[in-house]
C-alpha cells in the first residue's frame, strides 16, 4: 500500500495539529507503509490533514480517478472561534466552506466523539473516531529536568501549569484570573502563538490576548516558546486546561501519561474523563479555585495522577495504530 499523506500549509501550522500529522507518520513507519508527503495521485490512497483549497482539488481529482480520500477533520469553525485576529468573523464562512470540503471525500478521521457530533452536523460522509494520541517517546525522560526548569522560571511547587498556544479558546482569561486568586501559588503557561514566539506574535494575537498576559499577576507567567516540550510537564504539578472549545488537546493526554493530574473544564469533549477519578472538573472561576485548592493536598494529586495515567495508555501511539492500519486498509 502507498499512501499520499498531505499536510497543506505544513511549514505554517504549529501546536497539536502539527504534532497529530507527525504522530500518523510516525504510525505509517512503524506499520511498514509506504507514504509521501507530496498531494500524489499515483497511491492507493490520498489522506489530507488541512482542507485547503490545494487539498480540496486534490480531492476531486482523486475521486474522480477512483483514488478513496480520507480526511482529519482538525478543524471546525467552532473550534476556531477566539483563537487569532479575526477568527470570529472568518468562522463565519468558514463553516459552510468546510461543510462542502468534508462532503468531498470518502471518509473523514475525527479525533474525539465530540469533535464527531459537530462534524456530523456539517456533512453526512461517514466518520470513524481515532484519538490523535500520544508519543510516549517524546516524553521519555521529562522527570530528569524537573529541577533546570524550576530553577530557569524561579518557580515554586506545587506549580499550576498549561502547555499549549496562547489563544483565549484555551481559557487564557480564566488562567489569570485563577491566579490573581491565589497568589500563594505559581502559574505558569508554557506555549506559543507561531514557532519563534517573535513580533509575528503582535500581529496574530488579538489586542485583548496580549492585554491579559501583560496584565497578568506576578505568580503568572508567561515563558513562549520552550526549546524541550518535556520541560513543561517536569516543572508542573497540576496540569490547568480551561479550555472552552477543543477537539481533543493532545497537550492533556501526553500531562496524563506524565502523571500529572488535569483540571479540565465541564465541556463535552472532556465527557469521557470522570470527575474525582482521573481528572477535577469545574465551570466557574470559583469551582477552578476550589479544585486546585484540593489539589494542594499531595495525596490526591498522586491519585488522580496515577489514574490518569492508567487511562492515556489507550492513547498512545501504539494503541491507536491498528485503527489506521483498518480504516486505510477498509478504504483500499
Amino acid at each position: 500500500m502507498r499512501v499520499s499523506h498531505y499536510f497543506e500549509w505544513e511549514s505554517q501550522i504549529t501546536g497539536g495539529h502539527a504534532e497529530s500529522v507527525r504522530n500518523q507518520r510516525r504510525i505509517l513507519e512503524d506499520q511498514g507503509i509506504e507514504y509521501t508527503t507530496e498531494p500524489s495521485l499515483s497511491v492507493d490512497l490520498l489522506h489530507l490533514n488541512n482542507m485547503g483549497p490545494r487539498s480540496l482539488y486534490y480531492a476531486e481529482r482523486a475521486r474522480r480517478r477512483g483514488v478513496p480520500v480520507v480526511a482529519h477533520a482538525h478543524q471546525t469553525a467552532e473550534d476556531f472561534r477566539e483563537s487569532f485576529v479575526l477568527s470570529n468573523a472568518l468562522a463565519v464562512p468558514l463553516r459552510p466552506y468546510l461543510e462542502y470540503a468534508y462532503g468531498r471525500v470518502d471518509h473523514l478521521v475525527c479525533p474525539s466523539e465530540h469533535n464527531r457530533d459537530v462534524v456530523e452536523t456539517y456533512t453526512d460522509t461517514p466518520t470513524t473516531v481515532i484519538s490523535n494520541g500520544f508519543d510516549p517517546d517524546r516524553l521519555r525522560g521529562f522527570s530528569n529536568l524537573r529541577e533546570e526548569y524550576l530553577e530557569r522560571y524561579d518557580l515554586e511547587p506545587p506549580v499550576v501549569f498549561m502547555f499549549g498556544h496562547v489563544i483565549k479558546r484555551k481559557g487564557v482569561e480564566t488562567f489569570v484570573e485563577t491566579a490573581r486568586r491565589m497568589p500563594h501559588l505559581d502559574f505558569v503557561w508554557f506555549g506559543y502563538l507561531n514557532p519563534t514566539g517573535g513580533t509575528l506574535d503582535k500581529y496574530l494575537q488579538p489586542r485583548s490576548t496580549r492585554e491579559l498576559v501583560a496584565n497578568s499577576p506576578e505568580n503568572c507567567r508567561f515563558t513562549g516558546y520552550i526549546e524541550d516540550p518535556r520541560g513543561a510537564f517536569a516543572a508542573g504539578d497540576v496540569f490547568y486546561f480551561p479550555t472552552k472549545n477543543e477537539n481533543e488537546g493532545m497537550a492533556l493526554l501526553e500531562a496524563m501519561a506524565c502523571k500529572k493530574p488535569p483540571l479540565v473544564r465541564e465541556i463535552p469533549t472532556y465527557e469521557w474523563l470522570v470527575d474525582g477519578e482521573d481528572c477535577l472538573k469545574a465551570e466557574s472561576l470559583e469551582g477552578f479555585v476550589a479544585a486546585i485548592e484540593r489539589l494542594e493536598e499531595p495525596a490526591l494529586r498522586e491519585r488522580i495522577g496515577a489514574n490518569a495515567a492508567d487511562r492515556s495508555e489507550a492513547f498512545s501511539l501504539e494503541a491507536i495504530a491498528d485503527r489506521y492500519l483498518a480504516l486505510y486498509e477498509g478504504l483500499v
